[in-house]
């Protein structure tokens, strides 16, 4: 293993550039910083470099044999690097690069989860975290490689399919002429137990603040609102979009 000191290392600079998403689309890769997340990037092999706190080597000394044995590169760190290319306020000692998976050309399945405008990570995380199915982000939603979203998703982003689109209109048109309806969250819907899609059907998630938006709403094929019987007039985004899932699962199962 090379060992680092500097921060000012080439490599030590290729992490801390990857904290902003024009770097991370430039160069085709992300930071993991959790132990789970990077042993996740390991084991599938998505592992471009590993860097470890020096000290800590015999604890993860078989995911390093691991990252060895698929020819990532492997460092050892001071703790003020670690310090220096961590987000987390309590950095676990061990930091990958890896490589932003290829999205899919098309997504199959009877559930999907379609997000318009969701921007704030932790809830564009906790939602792919909570959705057993394919997932299309639609433009304007936070970047999906982003610390925060990483953290919430615990791993759940290396095994859930997603799709970026920038016309999220455009391909929820696609998908209705393949079977699926759209089912839209809004305030004012129809009641979603009462009139939730059983068949194939996309679940689409709106902003915190605006909701859906106009084009996303005139291409959805049912309007749905979770009822309130309190005095709360809306839930936050992944809360919302968890009951909905969960009960879309169970008709399914």
């Amino acid at each position: 293993m090379k060992e680092i000191t500097s921060v000012h290392n080439a490599a030590v600079q290729l992490l801390r550039e990857l904290q902003k998403p024009r770097a991370r689309r430039e160069n085709g890769l992300f930071v993991c910083e959790s132990a789970k997340l990077v042993g996740e990037a390991v084991a599938l092999r998505l592992a471009q470099a590993l860097f470890i706190e020096k000290g800590r080597e015999a604890e993860y000394a078989p995911m390093i044999g691991q990252a060895e044995s698929a020819g990532c590169e492997l460092y050892v760190v001071s703790t003020a690097v670690m310090q220096a290319v961590s987000t987390a306020k309590t950095p676990q000692g061990v930091v990958c690069t890896a490589r932003i998976p290829q999205p899919p050309k098309a997504l199959a399945g009877r559930r999907l989860v379609a997000l318009d405008g969701v921007q704030d990570p932790g809830n564009v995380g906790t939602i792919l975290r909570t959705a057993d199915a394919a997932g299309i982000l639609g433009p304007g939603c936070a970047d999906l490689y982003g610390a925060k979203t990483l953290r919430a998703t615990m791993g759940s982003v290396f095994r859930v399919p997603v799709l970026p689109t920038n016309d999220l209109p455009g391909t929820l048109e696609a998908m209705k002429r393949e079977g699926y309806a759209v089912a839209a969250t809004e305030l004012g819907g129809q009641d979603f137990y009462a009139c939730c899609p059983r068949g194939k059907a996309i679940l689409v998630i709106g902003s915190e603040g605006q909701g859906i938006s106009k084009p996303v709403r005139d291409a959805a094929t049912h309007h749905l609102a979770l009822p309130m019987r309190g005095g709360a007039e809306s839930l936050n985004a992944a809360v919302a979009a968890g009951i909905m899932i969960y009960e879309m699962a169970r008709e399914q199962a």
